[in-house]
């Protein structure tokens, strides 16, 4: 699940730099994957609330796909029902392989580990990384690749090698 983020300026600081750092981390994985011995590719996945039980998410993907051929009135009553349930996210998955070895990657993890200070999955408070932002209020470029491309490499240094 994405970090909770009520403070207004951090909202604003985190919205300048997730798409950038999405651009950075996907390029850094693609400079990486081309000299690697993994080969990658990308799935887009729906995430939702980790209280979200089975049941309810199937009851959200029927009716989603009732909706697509639904007759108007049957579409409103469909609507207005899904309103009250549950909704996913889209997220995004590194699904990468080598020989049989496979593994997954969350995308937006990557992201908020590239825009956070000190980054953990299921932190309560996240605090942005004002490194990333220059005096000007714009994105630092320079300081986002780097930090990208540490993540990055360090990824890649880190998962299994060949018989693990």
């Amino acid at each position: 699940m994405p970090p909770k983020i009520t403070d207004p300026v951090m909202w604003k600081q985190a919205e300048l730099l997730m798409q950038p750092a999405f651009i950075r981390v996907i390029d850094n994985i693609r400079k990486t994957l081309d000299t690697s011995a993994w080969k990658g590719s990308y799935q887009e996945v729906m995430v939702w609330a980790e209280d979200t039980t089975e049941d309810v998410k199937l009851q959200v993907k029927q009716l989603q796909t009732e909706l697509e051929t639904a007759i108007p009135q049957r579409a409103v009553e469909i609507r207005q029902t899904l309103a009250k349930l549950p909704t996913p996210h889209p997220g995004y998955h590194l699904c990468l392989q080598r020989q049989e070895q496979q593994i997954q990657v969350d995308l937006w993890e990557l992201c908020y580990q590239v825009c956070f200070l000190d980054y953990a999955p299921n932190q309560e408070h996240v605090h942005i990384d004002t490194s990333l932002i220059d005096i000007t209020g714009d994105v630092d470029w320079n300081a986002l690749d780097f930090k990208a491309k540490r993540l990055i490499t360090n990824l890649f240094a880190n998962l299994p090698a060949i018989g693990e």
